[in-house]
């Protein structure tokens, strides 16, 4: 078991007023070179590839793609406390920009709350066997959104069998398996770490 990073998973209290975006290329996992993204920042890429200032333009340019081409942003964690609620806050944001927020049906308010306690769960994960993660990379493509979160632990996240629901801990996993139409774990060889991903389906 690893030990953690000075710092708690921290998901209590207000979410702070969260991250800003800058546009950046890249695929999901694709392995290529990618700039570099400062603590708190998002990387974001739209389907023409065109660079967007800041959130609002981003946003925009989301409502025109009409949600149908890749939608990418990036989010480090370098020096960051509170990783939690802070990656919360950048999922918000983002499911905000790519219209399943807010929630038009009860069923649309429930997809989006999965997603957020999927990215709450994967990167507590990483705080708690992993030495706290690396990066949450966020990609909404054809109404699916993808989830990684980066980290440096060499273990491998696996939901606890038997399950038990009465016994406290280790319900991570389980609750991603339950959610998520599909998730896993890519290691990159001769790369310390791993990319822990999962995937999560727009209701309709």
């Amino acid at each position: 078991m690893s030990t953690t990073r000075p710092y708690s998973p921290g998901d209590r209290g207000p979410e702070p007023s969260g991250a800003s975006g800058v546009s950046e290329g890249g695929a999901p996992g694709s392995g290529g070179p990618e700039e570099g993204v400062s603590a708190g920042h998002a990387a974001v890429i739209g389907a023409s590839g065109a660079a967007s200032p800041s959130p609002s333009a981003d946003a925009a340019a989301g409502a025109a793609a009409g949600g149908g081409g890749r939608q990418v942003r990036r989010l480090s964690f370098d020096d960051q406390s509170g990783v939690v609620p802070l990656a919360r806050d950048f999922t918000r944001q983002a499911l905000y920009a790519w219209g399943w927020l807010p929630s038009a049906t009860a069923d649309q308010r429930a997809a989006a709350e999965d997603v957020l306690l999927v990215v709450s769960e994967l990167v507590t994960n990483a705080c708690l066997h992993a030495e706290g993660p690396d990066e949450l990379r966020i990609t909404c493509e054809k109404k699916v959104i993808r989830l990684e979160v980066s980290d440096r632990g060499t273990g491998q996240p696996a939901p606890r069998t038997p399950h038990r629901a009465g016994r406290p801990g280790g319900h991570g996993m389980f609750i991603v398996q339950r959610l998520c139409l599909d998730w896993g774990v890519v290691r990159t060889p001769g790369v310390a770490g791993k990319r822990v991903w999962a995937e999560l389906g727009a209701p309709g």
